[in-house]
């Protein structure tokens, strides 16, 4: 009786389910990642508001999930961040609340939620790890996004020693890929260079880069996030959450993103700075030698070639994206 041979049957609700992570882990499910005895349930704000307890409840009851992937969220990029801070807030503290509570409630084996590099203190040392996400304030920028889900690791801590719940989280860096929100002023920012590079492509025009293209960042690829977040929920067994990201070495400029999707894309025009706009956090250098630690030889999707994958993906779905 092994859960590989499938004979331990797994129900999973994938909450922002149709969502940038949501639909990459459907992908890496429906192409042989998926194991017998899983049955996968993805679930958007279209089925229930999460904000609201009762509507959480009652999808709960609706689906009897074991397990949990959590990926619901408001979010949003930099500026977004900036006007809504107090939003941002609010309604993730809600939903978070919410979708905890009632996997504790219904009997939810396992609850793997989502957290972002973004929730790591503003005034820190690099690289970041996973013990230093409450050593001090977050960037002002996303102070309401970064302190709600600072508290899912707090509730989880809280829910097992409490409860004895299995609750964790994964920190992801920047999340890009297929079915991302490629919108110019509140996505983020390789999926909003990817729309401006097309329009730019289509008009004949230059490329304008928001800041000065010095900000550097570690980017990770959808498909690779799902494979780790299908490992996270079978594999790991700590309630500590843990850092999924590429090496401190292929951390690239926010320059170097622009050049690669303009490389992609083929674009041909002039590039921009336009630096009177706000570059937000210079860096945020994650650590990822306690995935190593699981995972040794984990093979991440080489940066260029993501880029190149999801330019096309963005090119040939440009009609339906969200934009």
């Amino acid at each position: 009786m092994t859960e590989a041979a499938g004979l331990v049957p797994k129900r999973i609700l994938v909450t922002g389910g149709t969502g940038l992570v949501g639909k990459a882990i459907e992908k890496v499910v429906a192409d042989g990642e998926g194991r017998p005895g899983e049955e996968w349930i993805f679930v958007s704000s279209r089925d229930a508001d999460l904000t609201n307890a009762a509507e959480t409840k009652a999808l709960f009851e609706q689906h009897k999930p074991t397990h949990v992937i959590h990926l619901a969220a408001m979010v949003g990029g930099l500026f977004k961040n900036i006007r809504y801070n107090l939003d941002f807030w609010r309604r993730n503290v809600h939903i978070n609340d919410n979708v905890l509570h009632s996997a504790y409630e219904t009997g939810v084996q396992k609850v793997v939620s989502c957290l972002s590099t973004c929730i790591f203190p503003d005034k820190t040392t690099y690289p970041i790890d996973e013990s230093m996400i409450h050593n001090g304030p977050p960037h002002s920028s996303n102070f309401g996004y970064s302190y709600a889900k600072r508290m899912i690791d707090v509730q989880n801590r809280g829910y097992f020693e409490q409860h004895g719940c299995r609750f964790t989280a994964v920190i992801p860096t920047n999340v890009f890929g297929p079915h991302d929100n490629f919108n110019i002023e509140d996505g983020h920012v390789l999926p909003g260079l990817i729309h401006k590079v097309y329009l730019a492509k289509q008009t004949g025009s230059a490329l304008t880069i928001w800041g000065t293209g010095k900000p550097r960042r570690q980017f990770i690829y959808s498909l690779d996030l799902a494979r780790l977040f299908l490992w996270v929920l079978r594999e790991y067994d700590e309630v500590e959450p843990i850092i999924l990201s590429v090496g401190e070495e292929d951390e690239v400029s926010i320059r170097e993103a622009a050049e690669a999707i303009v490389e992609a894309m083929d674009f041909r025009g002039e590039l921009v700075f336009d630096t009177t706009k706000a570059d937000g956090q210079f860096k945020k250098t994650a650590s990822n030698a306690k995935l190593r630690r699981y995972l040794p030889d984990f093979q991440f999707t080489p940066f260029r070639q993501a880029v190149k994958e999801t330019c096309a993906w963005f090119s040939t779905n440009y009609a339906d994206a969200r934009k």
